[in-house]
């Protein structure tokens, strides 16, 4: 079914919970494992009807924040979500708590018992009413940014609809779009400070009720870190500034020279060309279509999904006033349907929504008849790195996107992923101190954040814009307030498929079936067991990290040469 014919109906949350609490405890009077087994089946039935709405009216709502029917349903969301993850969880520690748990633990897998532990401590009946607080905030953020009207030589844009300035060749154009970015932030800096004020105030309660010490402890739980933890992200992001960021500044001082700059300025942030950036050559609809005619070539497995997505109209990708920023994807659960979202600019950005939210689409695709719905609830280290890897394994069909320029692309594209991991350690390194220290004042957390870009990204001057010379840059990161701690993901994620990309270069086959295995895989092993089963090393472990940089710094530096 298209997604526009997608019938939408508001599930009532009193029903839903009535309905969970009768099967709580018809669980409990079962008198076999494979009893409470068949049982979860309806519990299944519910959970999926539940979230093919929520799924629904959040598409919608983001499609055009102006809408005032989905604003609405929003807002019930907002409010009821707390209620509804509560009761599920109560219903997940009946099967955790069940005499027939080897049973179920055969039948449904070890993670999911892990997961239950993990899940039921971040929840109870005194703080749902911060949670759903927390969701208005969230929010009222995420609209904040999403209705942003920024005034530009005349004319107004939101901020995606700006981006393709901010990346043009000229670069007294990319100076007066920053300063219009930097002169809007400035206008609303005090309410997104006084937003994130209240949602760290917010989930420190929440956490202190729970039982935490702080919430960055709560953050792991919800998060599913399952298989690893703080000590390990810590080591993690060492290596990173031991070795990538040296390496980065090396990458800087090539792409400041090829510009004609002493050092980047903050209008060269992921500008790489004198003649500009790479941009797709064809209309968005064009873009679609040419994913579309690589998927088919790319594998069998890429061909039957990527028809599918189009036959169905399971894009929503091109950009418009009053969408929220960003890109995601997300699942309709009742129609094992995907569903992309993004916003089109006309940048290279444009290609990397067909290849990164394909990625993780494509992997939800190729699992949807697993009757095993857990399986899916995967880490997002491990999701991020079906989109990530996706991006590697295309890039033989980039031709087709941008013409002669293919090359300054596949350049652009490498040396930006490596950019990229200095900055997601830092949003991650910035997140615990500031859920270490809740009482900062909305000043002390800029300090901060300057204080870590001195350490993580030395080479890039940030004086000529003031927003971002008070230490504001954080508060354009939407990640850091919707789904805190996540940023690390992409990080992590990052080094395996950067691992995949020196195995392909070598043996593209052979890295593309590990690849399959891996989304195959799912969420039905723990990260740690899924990422060495497939052939790659864990990004924590000491030498992995150093290893990557020497393998790409010959490979960016020789090619430079050449």
């Amino acid at each position: 079914m298209k997604f526009k014919d997608m019938p939408y109906k508001r599930p009532d949350a009193d029903a839903y919970e009535k309905a969970i609490s009768e099967l709580i405890e018809k669980q409990k009077a079962a008198k076999s494992g494979e009893e409470q087994f068949q049982l979860h089946q309806d519990y299944y039935a519910l959970h999926n009807d539940f979230a093919t709405a929520y799924n629904i009216a959040c598409v919608r709502h983001d499609a055009d924040n102006t809408d005032k029917f989905y604003e609405a349903e929003n807002d019930y969301y907002d409010q009821v979500a707390p209620r509804v993850t509560n009761i599920n969880i109560k219903y997940y520690k009946v099967l955790y708590d069940s005499p027939y748990r080897s049973y179920l633990e055969q039948k449904l897998g070890p993670v999911l018992f892990k997961n239950i532990e993990l899940n039921s401590k971040t929840i109870n009946d005194k703080v749902i009413p911060l949670m759903q607080e927390e969701n208005a905030l969230v929010s009222k953020y995420d609209k904040l940014i999403a209705t942003a009207q920024i005034e530009y030589e005349g004319k107004t844009y939101n901020l995606s609809l700006l981006e393709p300035f901010i990346r043009n060749k000229d670069r007294d154009v990319r100076r007066r779009a920053c300063e219009s970015v930097s002169k809007w932030f400035m206008s609303v800096t005090d309410e997104i400070d006084d937003i994130y004020d209240r949602m760290v105030k917010n989930r420190t309660e929440q956490a202190k009720l729970l039982g935490f010490k702080s919430f960055t402890e709560l953050a792991y739980c919800r998060m599913n870190r399952n298989s690893y933890g703080r000590k390990d992200v810590e080591n993690f992001r060492k290596q990173i500034k031991e070795y990538f960021v040296p390496f980065v500044q090396k990458l800087s001082e090539k792409d400041a020279a090829r510009l004609g700059l002493k050092k980047l300025q903050h209008t060269e942030i992921r500008v790489y060309f004198n003649e500009g950036n790479p941009n797709p050559t064809g209309a968005p609809e064009e873009i679609l279509k040419t994913g579309q005619n690589m998927y088919e070539e790319l594998s069998p497995e890429t061909k039957e999904y990527m028809n599918f997505m189009m036959e169905n109209d399971l894009f929503d990708v091109f950009g418009r006033k009053n969408k929220t920023d960003g890109g995601y994807q997300t699942y309709i659960a009742n129609y094992k349907a995907p569903f992309i979202f993004a916003n089109f600019n006309g940048t290279s950005s444009d290609v990397d929504v067909i290849t990164h939210e394909c990625g993780h689409a494509f992997q939800a695709y190729l699992t949807r008849n697993d009757n095993i719905i857990e399986h899916n609830d995967l880490g997002m280290e491990t999701a991020e790195i079906h989109s990530m890897s996706m991006e590697y394994f295309t890039y033989g069909w980039m031709k087709n996107f941008f013409g002669n320029r293919y090359k300054d692309y596949l350049e652009m594209h490498l040396e930006d992923a490596c950019v990229f991991l200095p900055y997601g350690s830092m949003v991650d390194e910035f997140q615990h101190v500031v859920y270490d220290n809740p009482e900062m004042t909305p000043a002390q957390r800029k300090e901060t954040w300057n204080k870590l870009e001195a350490q993580y990204r030395p080479y890039i001057d940030f004086s000529e814009m003031e927003f971002y010379s008070l230490g504001g840059f954080w508060q354009k990161q939407t990640h850091i307030f919707d789904v805190p701690f996540y940023y690390i993901d992409y990080a992590l994620a990052s080094i395996c498929a950067m691992q995949f990309k020196i195995w392909m270069d070598r043996d593209f086959k052979d890295a593309w079936n590990h690849y399959l295995k891996l989304c195959r895989l799912s969420g039905s092993d723990f990260y740690t067991n899924m990422i060495k089963s497939v052939g790659l090393k864990t990004p924590f472990e000491d030498g992995v990290v150093k290893e990557i940089v020497e393998k790409l710094s010959e490979k960016i530096f020789k090619e430079s040469r050449d």
